[in-house]
């Protein structure tokens, strides 16, 4: 079941947390003021440091949860070295949270190729001139490269750069919070071993 409970009843236990995401999605799709598709990407560096970030989520389904980066940038190397993240979508007019922890990977060339030939031009040309995460010595020389490579095609499609593509997050765990009074909220948690393996939900004191 993946319906809505009423304000006192609890959370239900979905057989499938994807169908209850789902449909928590398509209602903040409708009712989130500010990007519903917004989600909060943890990493960690070389040193074991924590890094997040908000990024948009681009497309989810059975297998996971995509978005898309320069696989250059801070986030694109870590994610490639630990082949590990944490997401979190707050949808705060909803007053509800989705916590997401599991293993990346990328996705194919056909699903980056088609998901970057639906970005308007400028965005293409951006993700060529921005050498994402690294130091910048001042805007101009970023508007030069945006200049460079909009007249290198000017009169033609742009190309997907070779360290532009996308990340799944294959979920090993997701847990499912709505708000209650006096923070006494609901917590719904799911977990499997691998991405094969069944999910075993429990729930959780708020």
């Amino acid at each position: 079941m993946t319906t809505e409970p009423a304000e006192n009843a609890e959370l239900p236990v979905s057989d499938d947390p994807m169908a209850q995401f789902a449909a928590w999605y398509q209602e903040a799709r409708a009712k989130e003021i500010n990007d519903p598709d917004g989600m909060a990407v943890a990493t960690v560096d070389a040193d074991g440091l924590p890094n997040v970030r908000m990024v948009l989520m681009k497309a989810h389904d059975a297998r996971g949860f995509v978005f898309y980066t320069n696989f250059e940038s801070a986030k694109g190397r870590e994610l490639l070295a630990s082949r590990k993240a944490a997401l979190l979508f707050h949808w705060k007019s909803l007053r509800r949270q989705v916590r997401v922890r599991g293993t990346i990977s990328v996705v194919t060339d056909a699903e980056a190729d088609a998901y970057f030939a639906t970005r308007p031009k400028d965005a293409q040309i951006g993700a060529w001139a921005s050498a994402q995460s690294r130091p910048m010595h001042g805007r101009f020389e970023f508007e030069k490269e945006i200049a460079r490579y909009a007249a290198k095609y000017a009169l033609s499609k742009v190309d997907r750069p070779p360290h532009w593509s996308g990340f799944r997050v294959t979920p090993l765990e997701i847990e499912f919070w709505r708000d209650r009074r006096f923070r006494l909220h609901d917590r719904v948690v799911y977990r499997r071993a691998s991405a094969d393996a069944p999910w075993a939900a429990s729930r959780l004191y708020p």
